[in-house]
């Protein structure tokens, strides 16, 4: 699915059942929140950190994909083409790793 159908889909979603969007100092604020419940199921799941009883059954897609609500909320509230954006860093960071990764011996 392109990232410009998941914008207008999000956007959609706010107009009919969210009412409006939160200011866009709330939604980084949100943003912030739902990172670092990523980062806590990465940390106890794969890091070196024991897992809690009552982490192990938070499913780090949805806590993925808050993240990725809350970045497309910030995006359409700022007027940013994800899509375009995406594409843009993706030729920048290929020009640029193109070799860098491949004659990284640490890599292999």
């Amino acid at each position: 699915m392109e990232i410009t159908k998941l914008q207008n889909e999000v956007d959609e979603w706010i107009k009919t059942v969210g009412v409006r969007y939160f200011n866009e100092l709330t939604n980084m604020a949100m943003l912030t929140e739902e990172v670092g419940e990523v980062a806590r199921i990465i940390a106890r799941r794969y890091g070196e950190q024991s897992e809690k009883e009552s982490d192990k059954t938070k499913d780090l897609g949805e806590e993925l994909a808050d993240v990725l609500f809350v970045t497309l909320c910030l995006a359409n509230q700022t007027g940013t083409n994800l899509q375009e954006a995406f594409d843009k860093k993706m030729k920048a960071k290929t020009d640029r790793d193109k070799d860098r990764h491949q004659n990284n011996e640490k890599l292999k």
